[in-house]
C-alpha cells in the first residue's frame, strides 16, 4: 500500500523559514517524478514545485523561484522542500504528490498519490 506523509508545516512570521519533508512507504521515491502542491482557501491547487525522476531535473512556481528549493534524500525516501523568505501569500496546505505517468507534471491530475496535507501559516 503506498502512502505519503507530510510534515514540516507550522506558524512562521513572514521572512521565516521551513522544510517539510514528504516520506514514503510502499514506493521509492527516487523512482517517482514527485511534486509539491498548495491550496488556500477559495483557491485552486498549484503546483509549487517538482522534480523529475529521470534526471532530478526541477520546476519552481515563479512566485517561489530564489525562495524554494525541492530535494531528495534517496536513503530516507524522502522529499523535501526547503522555504526561505515566507510571505503571507504562501500561507496554505501543503502536499506533496507522486506520479510515474509523467516526469514533472505541474497539473494535479498528473499525480497517482498524493499526501494528506500540512498545513503552513505565515503571520506575524
Amino acid at each position: 500500500q503506498v502512502r505519503l506523509v507530510e510534515s514540516g508545516g507550522g506558524l512562521v512570521q513572514p521572512g521565516g523559514s521551513l522544510r517539510l519533508s514528504c516520506s514514503a512507504s510502499g514506493l521509492t521515491l527516487e523512482n517517482w517524478a514527485i511534486a509539491w502542491f498548495r491550496q488556500a482557501p477559495g483557491n485552486e491547487r498549484e503546483a509549487v514545485s517538482c522534480i523529475s525522476n529521470l534526471d532530478d531535473d526541477t520546476y519552481y512556481l515563479e512566485s517561489g523561484r530564489g525562495r524554494f528549493t525541492i530535494s531528495r534524500h534517496g536513503a530516507k525516501n524522502t522529499v523535501y522542500l526547503q522555504m526561505n523568505d515566507l510571505k503571507s501569500d504562501d500561507t496554505a496546505v501543503y502536499y506533496c504528490a507522486a506520479t510515474r505517468r509523467t516526469n514533472r507534471g505541474t497539473s494535479p491530475t498528473d499525480y497517482d498519490y498524493w499526501g494528506q496535507g500540512t498545513q503552513v501559516t505565515v503571520s506575524s
